[in-house]
């Protein structure tokens, strides 16, 4: 048996992690068939997908950060200032974002994050499942990861 020594370091190192990023990118392209199918695609990509709501001065009132990869979209952050909660500004954003994945990017489901105290019930009233739980992340809280069928 060969017994190998490896010295162990912390820090950042740009170009460690992009050494690592794609060395597990090929990896895993190489394991799944359709990482393999979606190289050198458009859909390989994650395209960035951005809808936001200015009030009547132009200020930020709210809006949707995300991303659509492989026929599914992404909402990273959804977010509308206290001033205009209530109003359906939410439901709007949300509603934008997928409608564009879908008929746009052809996206076919979405997903998201969301702890307990933020938006689980906007989001199960907005057809979303809840396929994950995450007790005590971050201590105290509870994440949810949820998903919805686009239509």
């Amino acid at each position: 048996m060969v017994s190998l020594m490896f010295r162990i370091e912390t820090g950042d190192d740009k170009e460690r992690r992009d050494l690592l990023r794609r060395s597990l990118l090929d990896t895993n392209t190489r394991a799944s068939p359709v990482l393999r199918a979606l190289r050198g695609t458009p859909g390989e990509r994650e395209v960035p997908l951005h809808v936001w709501a200015l009030d009547a001065d132009g200020a930020l009132a709210g809006g949707l950060v995300g991303h659509t990869w492989a026929t599914w979209l992404h909402v990273t952050y959804l977010w509308v200032d206290d001033r205009h909660r209530g109003a359906g500004l939410g439901s709007r954003l949300l509603a934008k974002a997928e409608r564009l994945a879908g008929e746009e990017r052809g996206c076919r489901a979405a997903r998201l994050e969301t702890w307990d105290f933020q938006a689980p019930g906007f989001y199960r009233r907005h057809g979303y499942d809840v396929v994950c739980v995450i007790p005590d992340y971050p201590p105290g809280v509870t994440e949810y990861t949820l998903t919805k069928q686009l239509a």
